[in-house]
């Protein structure tokens, strides 16, 4: 176990050398919106697993494999975000209380579900997540713009992936 001596944080670390945002109130802001939707897609993350493993009745296959399609984006873009969260200087969180208390997903509903349950809810979460990821690219276009495109790219993935769930949807 580490020693508290031994744990670096944001405020006990040497910064680095080098810093992209040197002399900016920026980092912290940019670390904030970025480290919001790093807590969402964890939890979404894992209540795709949630669904993946708990999809049952006609077309589960299809939706099955789908949803570990859409895991791997999630899990692409969480390691993308927090990689640039580290970039910038700052530390990111994906310990479970902080995932916990920060996403902004409700919370996963319990048991089986049918396909076209499952759809409806991996749908109405997927588009949370987007909402959340759309509000942090308007907040980053004067702040950093290198991370506002790298939730547009994120952003794109994801709207592709709620078009392809809800169009399984029957009305």
């Amino acid at each position: 176990m580490l020693k508290q001596s031994e744990i670096l944080t944001e405020s006990n670390m040497n910064t680095f050398k080098r810093s992209i945002m040197a002399g900016s109130e920026a980092p912290d802001s940019v670390k904030d919106i970025l480290q919001s939707n790093l807590e969402t897609l964890i939890d979404l993350a894992l209540v795709l697993k949630q669904a993946h493993w708990n999809v049952v009745g006609p077309n589960f296959r299809s939706v099955h494999l789908q949803l570990d399609e859409i895991i791997v984006t999630t899990r692409e873009a969480t390691d993308e975000i927090a990689e640039r969260i580290v970039t910038i200087g700052k530390c990111p969180d994906g310990r479970a209380k902080t995932v916990a208390g920060g996403t902004k997903l409700e919370e996963f509903p319990n048991g089986f579900h049918n396909v076209t349950a499952m759809v409806c809810e991996v749908a109405d979460r997927l588009l949370v997540a987007i909402t959340q990821i759309r509000s942090g690219i308007e907040q980053l276009g004067e702040l950093d713009p290198i991370s506002e495109d790298m939730l547009i790219g994120i952003s794109a993935q994801f709207e592709k992936h709620l078009w392809m769930v809800q169009a399984q949807e029957v009305s």
